[in-house]
């Protein structure tokens, strides 16, 4: 498939018609809470803010502004009980508190200056109940996977059946550093990670794989955390550390630190 013949989208920007460019976005920023925050114009006739993967614009139309009121926005967040928490010692306007609704998310809505509701959300209860407790019989090793080890993951997650696969081994010998799960009490890898680089000013972290049997036991997240540790502790200072992951898995590397950047790739076919 030519990438270049198909539309890619970035992010979605809504523009908030507000009475005041100013006060809007000093109330977004001070009382709601997001870091960043621009305005455009003297006197300033448009804004915005941002945070993480949201960003909000608004334009100067107080007549528009007036019709719009009681509009709604949808904010999905990670973390959203110490966010609630924020708003709550803030005295935001939480006109609906934080509950678990049917449809499987946790959410609460803000009513704005403007008269905007926001509704922030993120993955509830129903979420919640699938993920269970790391297993007592995993354990973290830092190593690198054998290469029938890194076959039999990359099988079990569905990337294709690399019993045959003799470059298994090339990439394998790329690896700087790597971390496995091992189940102690078959000896069995369920889950390994893999980091590459010039070990001086580029990383890359490469094939997070978890066997669906162990998913959702937090098993990828320990695999994270100790090779970010890794990386804390010898990488050299201001290293540059990449991965290439799908939109729906971004929430998860969030935590350890990554966030969206905007890039190029060439792939050869």
């Amino acid at each position: 498939m030519e990438l270049n013949n198909h539309p890619v989208f970035s992010h979605v920007e809504p523009v908030l018609a507000v009475k005041d460019i100013i006060e809007t976005t000093t109330y977004w920023h001070e009382v709601l809470g997001f870091p960043n925050k621009w305005t455009w114009g003297d006197p300033p006739n448009h804004g915005g803010v941002s945070w993480h993967g949201v960003f909000i614009q608004f334009t100067l139309s107080p007549e528009l502004a007036e019709k719009s009121k009681g509009n709604s926005i949808w904010i999905r967040v990670k973390n959203i009980d110490k966010l609630y928490a924020t708003h709550q010692e803030k005295n935001v306007g939480i006109v609906a508190p934080l509950e678990y609704k049917p449809w499987g998310f946790a959410e609460y809505v803000v009513k704005e200056i403007n008269g905007y509701y926001l509704r922030f959300a993120a993955p509830g209860a129903e979420e919640r109940e699938k993920s269970r407790d790391f297993p007592r019989s995993i354990k973290i090793v830092s190593r690198k996977p054998t290469v029938s080890e890194y076959q039999n993951l990359a099988k079990a997650v569905g990337w294709g059946d690399f019993k045959d696969d003799s470059g298994a081994e090339l990439r394998l010998a790329a690896v700087v550093t790597a971390v496995v799960a091992e189940d102690i009490e078959t000896g069995e890898a369920v889950g390994c990670a893999l980091l590459l680089g010039d070990n001086i000013s580029f990383f890359y972290v490469k094939d997070v794989m978890v066997d669906p049997a162990w998913q959702a036991r937090h098993v990828g997240t320990a695999l994270m955390n100790a090779l970010t540790n890794w990386i804390d502790e010898h990488a050299p200072k201001d290293v540059f550390v990449v991965l290439v992951t799908p939109e729906t898995l971004a929430p998860f590397y969030t935590q350890f630190g990554f966030s969206p950047v905007f890039g190029m790739a060439r792939l050869k076919t």
